[in-house]
């Protein structure tokens, strides 16, 4: 069996690893699902996604010159509907770098024509302010944490030794 880039095919999960996941594809060619294609959330660990001996919907999305081939397992359950919702949330299907049609440069609408108003987003289960302070207390620990390691290689309290 060739393998075509943008075929969906199915393959059994034989490993796991911090960047990733390899996948054996029905022709025992082995593939890599890199992390940030296993699922279209944030994926920290692979394994709370997948584990070995799973059976998994993967697109092959490239194989390069030396045989490696590079699979997508997120982009094997989009469909274009989806798509289409993503690039909604961006303001419509505008390219990129362009400004909406009915502003001016300054920023206010032109005369005659409606205001650009991006759609909302859908509703995040973790509010901005949970992952601000969540954030803040991670950052105190790790300077703490910091500060002591410095202070316990220079003997404490930053005094300097008498010679």
């Amino acid at each position: 069996m060739d393998l075509e880039i943008g075929s969906i095919v199915e393959g059994t999960v034989t490993g796991i690893a911090k960047f990733g996941a390899f996948v054996e594809l029905p022709d025992k060619k082995v593939g890599l699902v890199h992390i940030s294609e296993v699922s279209s959330e944030y994926v920290n660990d692979v394994n709370d996604y997948l584990k070995v001996h799973d059976t998994v919907k993967v697109k092959v999305i490239s194989v390069d010159a030396k045989g490696k081939i590079a699979l997508s397992i997120k982009q094997a359950q989009a469909s274009a509907p989806v798509a289409r919702e993503k690039r909604a949330d961006r303001g419509g299907d505008r390219p990129e770098g362009r400004r909406p049609q009915g502003r001016s440069f300054g920023g206010r609408p032109q005369e005659g024509r409606r205001e650009f108003r991006p759609q909302k987003r859908h509703e995040v289960s973790v509010s901005f302010e949970d992952k601000l302070s969540r954030f803040l207390k991670d950052s105190d620990e790790r300077l703490l944490d910091l500060k002591r390691n410095v202070e316990s290689k220079r003997g404490g309290r930053g005094a300097r030794r008498a010679d």
